[in-house]
């Protein structure tokens, strides 16, 4: 019996259809020269509906994120959504100290999205996993009709391993314990608000994100009472900063001096009449410790190339009322709350 022509994909000018996300010859094709090709690995060759995964060491335990990703535009100065999508959920598995193993990813595309696109996307995500070293192993696909969808929405999945012992979380904070950021703020919702804003920089704004794991564990190795580490995304210091006070019952004062943000970041924040500190980042982390440990974890920090420049940013005090304030400039405080609606849309 002679084989069934299937007419190769036209990665150039092609996109997708129906017929990609319709379970037949179509969408095989589909999976196998866009999805399969980009991340190969032993698990996802051999094409069963989920992976078969090996135990993590003895006495760990399981860690799993899920987020899903809804950028626009898809590319920015920095990254692209598909970077993005394997670096947050890393970055996920990573803050609550476990090591990142594995990741799952789900696509929905809209029918007309361009072939050339997605795989622009696809190979971004490979090429992100791959330098994690934390390998896609199992995904889905689907298509929506023309205008149900926006393009791409991709979701990604994140499993690691937990040493025995190790209990990082929001909760832990303790009166008297130092808050520390790994660099700069609101470097990735500025580029894509940048972007879409049209504005001109000296140099461009450039998205932060990237990996975490690596900085997570020169943290947890420099801190040895390490309280919890965060991933300031959505809502940015200000709203990860509030998570915690009400996690661990006390309350925050940072210091706006000691905070960094960059230049053209401020600039443009003054422009929009936005606040830094409730930009999305995707390549930081928030790190509070006992403060007899604060100069150690600085230095380690700091040494790392995403942590250049860490800085001690504030400390935790009782407060019933949970609160987050600023020292200002002025010598004055000033509340840090909660954003009241949506700042910047289709950051993360």
């Amino acid at each position: 019996m002679k084989k069934a022509y299937v007419r190769p994909l036209d990665l150039r000018h092609g996109s997708v259809d129906l017929s990609h996300g319709g379970g037949g010859r179509a969408m095989v094709q589909l999976i196998s020269d866009i999805f399969a090709r980009a991340f190969d690995n032993e698990w996802l060759r051999r094409g069963d509906d989920g992976a078969v995964l090996p135990a993590p060491a003895p006495g760990e335990r399981l860690v799993v994120a899920t987020d899903a990703h809804v950028v626009s535009p898809l590319f920015f100065p920095g990254g692209d959504i598909g970077c993005l999508c394997v670096h947050g959920t890393i970055n996920d598995v990573a803050v609550m100290g476990a090591r990142p193993l594995y990741l799952a990813a789900s696509f929905v595309l809209e029918e007309g999205f361009p072939l050339a696109e997605l795989q622009r996307v696809v190979l971004s995500m490979a090429a992100a996993a791959r330098e994690a070293g934390v390998p896609v192993v199992t995904g889905d696909t689907k298509v929506v009709e023309k205008g149900k969808g926006d393009g791409i929405f991709i979701t990604t999945t994140g499993i690691g391993a937990l040493p025995a012992g190790r209990e990082l979380s929001g909760a832990n904070a303790r009166p008297g314990d130092a808050v520390i950021v790994s660099g700069t703020l609101g470097d990735h919702g500025m580029a894509i608000m940048a972007q879409r804003e049209n504005l001109a920089f000296d140099s461009a704004i450039r998205s932060d994100t990237a990996a975490l794991h690596g900085l997570a564990a020169v943290a947890m190795d420099a801190a040895l009472d390490l309280r919890l580490l965060r991933d300031p995304t959505r809502g940015g210091l200000a709203a990860t900063l509030n998570e915690i006070a009400q996690q661990s019952g006390v309350g925050i004062v940072l210091d706006e001096a000691a905070i960094p943000v960059d230049p053209q970041v401020a600039a443009a924040c003054e422009f929009l009449g936005l606040d830094p500190l409730n930009i999305a980042n995707e390549g930081k982390l928030i790190a509070v410790c006992p403060a007899a440990q604060v100069d150690g974890l600085l230095a380690a920090l700091r040494a790392h190339p995403l942590g250049a420049r860490a800085a001690k940013v504030g400390e935790v005090i009782a407060d019933d009322h949970r609160f987050v304030q600023m020292k200002t400039a002025f010598g004055g405080r000033r509340m840090v709350d909660w954003l009241a609606g949506e700042q910047l849309p289709r950051i993360c």
